[in-house]
């Protein structure tokens, strides 16, 4: 029997099935990401029953693959780790299920894992030199939100939600003016290819998303603004009335209004709070221009930055492996009473 701590994690929380086998809180043995992409390009959006028929089909297949790959046995385990808040609760029944059912049948631990303390880990798994406290930004297609993480009892860090967002997510903001602009989904990509040969000072959108409360984010009253420019004053109804370089030019003015807004927020609350390290997760921080505007402006400060790589970045189950292993380090356990949450 391996003396390794191995975790298996399962992530299901929105349109991506995920799973991975961590050793010892660090080297990824395996690991698997379904994408729901092409599902739900068909509607323009995830439609959350479509997403859970699709983990259902996915997940344990996945499962199996891993140990095929691995050549680990389920009894060299050291818990089964899976993500249970937040997220759309459908998905997140799915695999809080599967994962309590094979906790049971091999006799493991169970950990519950929330989300985004899943895509704050995922910085700290890139560059293990993180260390609290920090700022941690975190974007995605449901969140934006900004924490002070402190060191607490032993895997177990303080968060404080400093500052987030009053309307829409970040993510969200992108997928639906991807939209309005003709340019598909999913929408992040899109629009920041489409960014690339636009003016991003074309529209007077800068300082859109900054409420007045000097601390929040608020996306709303942008998509309204791309709405009526791509439309017209008809709304939703009317034509797309931007010719190929119009589009380019709102996707730019877009991406950096959004980009500013989450860098500027975000090193005002590092000097507030004197940190010394700042740490990016979720879906958005895939963004070029967002990692290289942060790490830039970081810098200039005389700040270190946490930033993972594209593929942590996106919803995986190694985020939640590795945040699954400090809270096993730490001593905790669920059981199988394990209760699913949308926010």
């Amino acid at each position: 029997m391996s003396t390794d701590q191995l975790i298996l994690a399962l992530e299901s929380s929105c349109d991506e099935t995920a799973g991975a086998i961590l050793r010892n809180g660090r080297e990824v043995l395996a690991e698997f990401v379904a994408s729901q992409v092409d599902l739900h390009r068909l509607y323009g959006g995830v439609v959350p029953e479509v997403a859970c028929r699709a983990h259902m089909e996915c997940l344990l297949p996945g499962v199996d693959k891993l140990f095929r790959d691995t050549g680990i046995k389920p009894a060299e385990l050291s818990a089964v780790a899976v993500t249970h808040r937040p997220g759309l609760i459908g998905a997140l029944l799915v695999g809080v299920t599967a994962a309590k059912a094979l906790a049971l049948a091999w006799d493991k631990p169970l950990i519950g894992v929330d989300h985004i303390e899943g895509h704050i880990a995922a910085a700290a798994l890139a560059v293990p030199e993180l260390t609290p406290p920090y700022i941690a930004l975190v974007v995605s297609g449901g969140h934006t939100n900004l924490y002070l993480v402190r060191e607490g009892s032993p895997g177990r860090e303080e968060m404080e939600c400093l500052a987030s967002t009053l309307d829409d997510a970040a993510g969200e903001a992108f997928d639906k003016a991807a939209k309005l602009l003709g340019l598909g989904f999913p929408g992040g990509p899109r629009m920041e290819k489409a960014a690339l040969g636009g003016n991003p000072v074309a529209q007077p959108w800068l300082n859109s998303c900054l409420p007045p409360d000097g601390q929040n984010f608020s996306f709303s009253g942008l998509k309204t603004a791309v709405l009526y420019l791509a439309r017209g004053r008809a709304g939703r109804k009317g034509e797309l009335k931007l010719d190929a370089s119009g589009v380019r030019d709102a996707a730019a003015s877009f991406q950096h209004s959004v980009v500013h807004a989450l860098v500027s927020r975000t090193m005002d609350q590092a000097r507030r709070t004197g940190v010394k390290w700042l740490a990016l997760g979720g879906g958005v921080a895939a963004n070029q221009c967002l990692r290289e505007t942060l790490a830039r402006e970081a810098a200039e400060a005389g700040l270190q930055t946490a930033i993972p790589p594209l593929r942590l970045c996106t919803d995986n189950a190694v985020m939640v492996a590795a945040r699954a292993s400090r809270l096993y380090q730490a001593g905790v356990r669920d059981s199988l009473s394990l209760e699913t949450f949308a926010r």
